[in-house]
């Protein structure tokens, strides 16, 4: 199987995607509980657990980003010691 997109690009979207699951998903728990932190403002929502739902979403596209931009990363490094030709 050939990589669909580059090995920088996919090494860079795996890390971010890490970042991310790991920030959105902190930010999700602290919502998913209430946290006066972070709803105690006038602007602020009044429904934590459905806030904390949308944030969990996003944690599994995030989740499933990690997953595809690995496996094209380990496409690369598998690809790199057959020794192919990168263009």
């Amino acid at each position: 199987m050939k990589p669909v997109v580059g090995a920088f690009q996919a090494w860079s979207c795996t890390v971010i995607s890490v970042f991310a699951i790991v920030i959105l998903g902190v930010l999700g728990i602290l919502y998913n509980s209430n946290h006066h932190g972070l709803l105690g403002g006038i602007e602020d929502p009044e429904n934590g657990p459905a806030v904390a739902g949308t944030i969990f979403v996003a944690v599994i596209v995030y989740a499933a980003f990690f997953v595809f931009c690995g496996l094209q990363g380990l496409l690369h490094v598998r690809e790199n010691r057959r020794g192919a030709i990168a263009l």
